[in-house]
């Protein structure tokens, strides 16, 4: 688990975005920053200050992974043939964590590492708790077993923010998930909007 965990809605106002659609994020009630400073007005912000915002929201948004996780996933979105955005957002949704928390198994990202670092899900039948295990087309995610009965995972399944998106083939009754394809930005149901192409400028440029 990450050490923001407990500071996830820190991230929410620090962005100013309640980048996760949560009923509860404190952006909802309050937009402006968090600390004794967050009340001044805001200037206009740079091209530097809005990629690097830009990073900041799409790194935070997987559980705020550290710099060195994610300028290495950046790295292999670069060397892979297409579009460097599109095929960033496909490697970060190929996460294990990512898809259990797709799959509506846990109600949050952060939980989603958390289920995963636990032993909860296994990956066509073998268990797997690394969260940034990599799945592939034709992969099925499942909550093992004994863990089906979690009261998290029930609340998790009726939450009704949150939709199951197409790249994925849940069942809930059998609490699985088939990885069907990698997505495109379109296809991720992202509650804000995510900009990988300023995340490319900013690295292209530090």
């Amino acid at each position: 688990m990450t050490k923001r965990t407990s500071a996830k809605y820190k991230i929410d106002r620090r962005m100013g975005e309640n980048i996760w659609g949560r009923p509860k994020s404190p952006v909802n009630r309050r937009e402006y920053g968090p600390g004794q400073h967050g009340q001044r007005r805001k200037g206009k912000m740079s091209d530097f200050g809005l990629q690097l915002r830009a990073k900041q929201k799409l790194k935070g948004y997987y559980g705020d992974l550290t710099e060195k996780q994610f300028r290495r996933i950046f790295s292999e979105a670069e060397r892979v043939k297409g579009d460097t955005g599109e095929n960033l957002i496909g490697l970060l949704e190929r996460r294990l964590d990512a898809v259990v928390y797709r799959a509506k198994f846990v109600p949050t990202i952060f939980a989603a590492r958390q289920f995963v670092n636990h032993g909860h899900v296994t990956v066509n039948g073998k268990r797997v708790n690394i969260p940034s295990y990599r799945v592939k087309e034709g992969d099925v995610v499942a909550v093992r077993e004994k863990s089906r009965q979690m009261a998290s995972i029930l609340e998790a399944t009726q939450l009704p923010e949150r939709d199951v998106p197409d790249y994925l083939d849940v069942d809930h009754s059998k609490l699985t998930a088939t990885y069907v394809r990698a997505p495109g930005l379109a296809d991720v149901p992202y509650p804000v909007i995510m900009e990988p192409n300023l995340v490319i400028e900013y690295y292209a440029q530090n």
